[in-house]
């Protein structure tokens, strides 16, 4: 493989654009000459953390079909029609070898626009259930590497490969305990529970915990709880004036490799890439998948877990009642977290950025 040109498409949240930034690099790797183009959707995460990360991004005007049928639909399916014109000329001025698309609005139109000029694709399908577009889009791709058993049933058998999820790899290394205690100004003797919404936040989760925040204190267990943006000031004015000594909180947590390390039970929403690093840690962990995701892959990945006992799942309308009482119980057995944590790291799949490029390479030297 030298010096080839690849187009990456893809994005709209950290899901996708972690482990495409995985592939980037692997691709780099052992090719340092190979040219690689981001296509994103304008507006979107992907546009800022993309460059940041060293590599060039196109965005189309692409955005997603609301589920109300409306005026705003119109306005969606104009920009469509747009992104695909524009994805006709990124195809032709770059010339890729291989497309590869990891989910996302952006996706889309230049798969699409890749397929129809018999550039060969690749699709990486990041949850159990697979969406509508990579449904379409799987008929003419190359290869769809998955991160699923079962997903015959939705993409051409002879087409699949497991190869699991790319995931930040830093993150996974096994920080020490009692230096994440240190990081966090944490006792070491006491049991701590990691509530992870995201970097945005995720408002039932973060409701749920600030309910009943006053049992961490009465059970002594110690809470790192990632708030995010949207959500830390109003937590502040809740908080600031009560003297807790088991809880500390932030909008975002910089050094997840030690919120992980500190970690006896994690509490998280269900996004692929999420429940990837959590199985790769093999953490006990209960799930809170998000209700406002598109077809609710949250809740299929989820239940991925939960029928592997790899995992324990509160579903969202439950956990302002349920959520905390069923964390502490779980913090105290021992033996139920163990299981978990087995089951978990028994469904991670290592080296996944790796497999990925391999496949990309062979459809490569096919072509």
């Amino acid at each position: 493989m030298m010096n080839r040109k690849f187009i990456i498409s893809g994005g709209g949240t950290g899901g996708h654009i972690f482990p495409a930034l995985s592939i980037a690099r692997e691709i780099k790797k052992r090719d340092p000459g190979s040219a690689i183009l981001f296509v994103g959707a304008l507006g979107r995460m992907e546009m800022e953390k993309v460059p940041a990360a060293g590599f060039p991004i196109i965005g189309l005007p692409v955005e997603g079909l609301q589920r109300k049928p409306g005026f705003r639909n119109i306005v969606v399916l104009y920009k469509l029609v747009v992104s695909l014109f524009k994805a006709a000329g990124i195809v032709k001025s770059f010339r890729p070898d291989v497309v590869v698309g990891v989910g996302g609005y952006a996706s889309g139109p230049l798969l699409r626009v890749a397929a129809f000029k018999s550039i060969p694709t690749l699709i990486q399908e990041q949850n159990s259930y697979a969406g509508v577009t990579n449904k379409l889009l799987a008929k003419k791709a190359a290869k769809i590497c998955v991160a699923y058993p079962g997903m015959e049933k939705y993409f051409p058998a002879g087409k699949i490969v497991l190869t699991g999820n790319p995931v930040r790899e830093e993150l996974i290394q096994q920080t020490d305990k009692a230096e994440a205690c240190k990081f966090f100004d944490l006792d070491p003797a006491k049991p701590v529970i990691v509530v992870l919404g995201g970097s945005l936040g995720a408002r039932t989760i973060n409701n749920s915990i600030l309910g009943q925040i006053l049992l961490f204190e009465q059970e002594d267990v110690q809470l790192v709880w990632q708030t995010g943006k949207l959500y830390i000031e109003q937590i502040r004015k809740e908080l600031e004036n009560k003297a807790f000594r088991n809880i500390r909180y932030y909008d975002f947590i910089n050094r997840m490799d030690m919120a992980y390390g500190v970690a006896d039970v994690i509490i998280s929403r269900a996004g692929a890439a999420t429940i990837s690093e959590l199985c790769l840690l093999g953490k006990p962990v209960i799930l809170v998948p998000s209700p406002n995701v598109a077809e609710d892959h949250q809740t299929k990945n989820a239940i991925a877990l939960v029928q592997n006992h790899a995992a324990l799942m509160v579903p969202d309308k439950e956990a302002p009642e349920k959520l905390v009482q069923k964390a502490l119980e779980l913090v105290r057995d021992k033996s139920l977290c163990h299981d978990l944590a087995r089951n978990s790291k028994s469904m991670g799949l290592p080296g996944a950025a790796q497999k990925i490029v391999d496949e990309i390479i062979k459809i490569s030297d096919q072509k």
